[in-house]
């Protein structure tokens, strides 16, 4: 599993022009499943995302999450995080866990941050052309990587 995530001002997400997702200050995740990652994983992953010490405290000292002040997360599934792109010009995709598995963990994701983690979740289109409008902030940008 994969995930880019960046902090944010604000976000939206749209689909056929039409608004689906908007959040202010927090964080906009780009989440990847590959083939043969562990629904354990999870877990991992809800944890790593709801408490990264990003976001500035009194002492510009990156030492706050994103529930300490109070953001929200918009998540969107990313297959291309996949993307192998040692041979050739074209990114091969194979690494890219099949829709129906990579959905499914998408939407536990999802949950998990909600329910375990009380930070409110705004969801992309599963498979669908979105298009996010993103204010970065810093920029600052983590990837998290974990087999």
């Amino acid at each position: 599993m994969k995930a880019v995530v960046q902090v944010v001002n604000n976000a939206n997400l749209k689909v056929n022009g039409k608004m689906i997702s908007q959040i202010g200050k927090g964080f906009v995740v780009y989440f990847c499943v590959e083939k043969g990652d562990k629904e354990e994983l999870l877990d991992y992953f809800a944890k790593k995302i709801s408490n990264l010490r990003v976001f500035v405290d009194e002492n510009d000292k990156m030492n706050l999450s994103v529930k300490d002040v109070g953001g929200e997360i918009l998540l969107v599934s990313q297959f291309t995080l996949a993307g192998d792109c040692e041979h050739g010009n074209r990114p091969s995709f194979t690494m890219a866990e099949l829709p129906d598995r990579a959905n499914s963990f998408y939407e536990k994701l999802c949950e998990k941050i909600e329910v375990d983690y009380s930070i409110k979740v705004s969801r992309g289109v599963f498979g669908a052309d979105m298009k996010i409008t993103q204010e970065n902030s810093g920029p600052v940008t983590i990837i998290i990587n974990k087999k």
